[in-house]
């Protein structure tokens, strides 16, 4: 009787041992719970969005769209998201079109041309800008950035600009004595996630093995041409992540730009003008809410933002997938 105990209690063991700690299987479950814990986030919050936004649901098309006659006037129960939803796009795509060269060029100094002495500190100068709380970004922009920088760069481009055919629309001013503007978020925005694009940029070169270098060197390639030739195509992949990162960011960023757009309900598509985004619209106004439309139409705006969100990093996977599919594997890897 006690061998057929001391037999099965070893079996037991045996079976144990090699489940925890010699198998994969206890990590592909519990790796399992955790992605479809992270679904289930994600289809909750989505539902709790869709759930509260029932009443500006119904408010149908012109919700979206730019009409003359329809405003957000939450004390006459008008509600339209359009200049949010223009605001969050036009100060995000500037903000992208200006830190993403920016970024590159960084990027490349650090890996490939700075010194050793000159590169560490730099490094962690980056990572630094990247640490800072929004709010800072935004008291900065107030009290410096905006009078020293935007209110006369914008009166420039509003005369010379904002005077030609076409790009008056755009660039139409005065910028307000303030600075407080779309321009000025965008600028924001831009300085803000150019650590973050950088970082990551630095990380995909630093990735690149040497022998893609000395490869295109023993070719007779210059440096310059080994960077624009070889390297960027070979990291693509990670770049484009790296940009897709910085334009999330941008979308949803909240304080920063909230403290510097200025906060005007105006249908202004000048870039030089106050306005909002979506994010910036709900934390302002979210907890004043004067009504159920009034909060309704809130949580409709981030609706839209979290579904234009998910689209946006969906495209960015296919732009990924379609780029590392026609790179050889090793650079997949």
């Amino acid at each position: 009787m006690n061998q057929n105990i001391i037999y099965t209690q070893n079996h037991l063991k045996n079976k144990l041992q090699r489940i925890f700690h010699y198998g994969d299987r206890p990590w592909f479950v519990l790796l399992t719970i955790m992605a479809l814990i992270t679904l289930a986030l994600i289809l909750a919050i989505g539902w709790m969005l869709w759930n509260n936004s029932n009443f500006a649901r119904q408010i149908g098309p012109t919700f979206f769209l730019p009409t003359f006659d329809a405003s957000w006037n939450p004390a006459l129960d008008k509600y339209q998201a359009w200049p949010f939803i223009y605001g969050t796009i036009i100060t995000s795509i500037m903000a992208m079109f200006i830190a993403v060269p920016f970024s590159l060029g960084i990027a490349i100094f650090l890996a490939e041309l700075s010194p050793d002495w000159l590169q560490q500190p730099l490094s962690w100068m980056i990572e630094l800008l990247a640490a800072i709380p929004s709010v800072v970004y935004g008291l900065w922009g107030i009290f410096t950035f905006l009078p020293v920088f935007i209110v006369p760069l914008g009166n420039l481009i509003a005369s010379t600009l904002g005077q030609v055919p076409g790009l008056d629309i755009f660039f139409k001013g005065p910028i307000p004595a303030s600075g407080s503007s779309r321009f000025a978020a965008g600028l924001i925005l831009a300085i803000m996630i150019i650590p973050t694009i950088t970082a990551v940029t630095r990380d995909v070169f630093k990735a690149i093995p040497s022998s893609q270098r000395e490869a295109s060197f023993a070719l007779g390639a210059t440096r310059w041409e080994t960077i624009w030739k070889v390297l960027i195509p070979y990291g693509l992949s990670g770049i484009l992540g790296a940009t897709i990162l910085g334009l999330g960011r941008a979308l949803g960023e909240t304080m920063a730009v909230t403290m510097v757009i200025g906060n005007s309900i105006e249908g202004s598509l000048s870039l030089l003008r106050p306005g909002y985004t979506m994010s910036s619209v709900i934390a302002n106004q979210f907890a004043e809410a004067v009504g159920p439309l009034h909060t309704s139409s809130l949580v409709y705006i981030g609706l839209i933002l979290f579904f234009m969100t998910l689209f946006i990093n969906s495209i960015a996977r296919f732009l990924v997938w379609r780029v590392s599919s026609r790179l050889p594997q090793e650079a997949r890897q």
